[in-house]
């Protein structure tokens, strides 16, 4: 004989109760994909950052001056030879492809400009852009004068 007493759950409250928790677990995922999502671009981000902050490094590096027509990476001996430059995939002061950064594509103009009073002939103001598919970009100003 089967007690009053007897204590469980039912069929309708153990469905309820799985309802509920698969809901509060889904939810749980869905935030956790939201971060790793965004975690993702502020690498990107910083990638293109770092990328940008080298080459404008190595064209800042190089004296003042008018180019001669280099076309190859690795002869380009003066500012204004880095006009126009664009790399699809990142590349290395050789010309060689960097490993891993095939998505990112690089641009450099050279304007001259006129800073402070230096006239537009002895300022250049150079700008490295930096694109990603994902949608980031980052873009980076710096001045090279023909003084030191």
């Amino acid at each position: 004989m089967a007690d009053a007493r007897q204590r469980g759950f039912t069929l309708i409250e153990l469905i309820v109760a799985i309802v509920v928790l698969a809901i509060a677990v889904a939810g749980v995922l869905a935030g956790l994909t939201a971060v790793s999502v965004g975690s993702a671009d502020a690498m990107v981000s910083e990638q293109a950052n770092a990328i940008a902050l080298a080459y404008m490094n190595e064209v800042l590096q190089k004296p003042f001056g008018a180019s001669d027509g280099q076309v190859q990476r690795s002869q380009l001996d003066v500012v204004d030879d880095y006009a126009g430059l664009t790399n699809n995939g990142v590349r290395d002061q050789t010309g060689a492809v960097v490993p891993g950064l095939s998505q990112f594509t690089v641009a450099v103009a050279v304007t001259p400009t006129a800073l402070g009073a230096l006239p537009a002939g002895e300022a250049r103001e150079v700008d490295v852009t930096v694109t990603h598919p994902s949608g980031v970009t980052v873009v980076l100003s710096g001045f090279r004068t023909q003084h030191p």
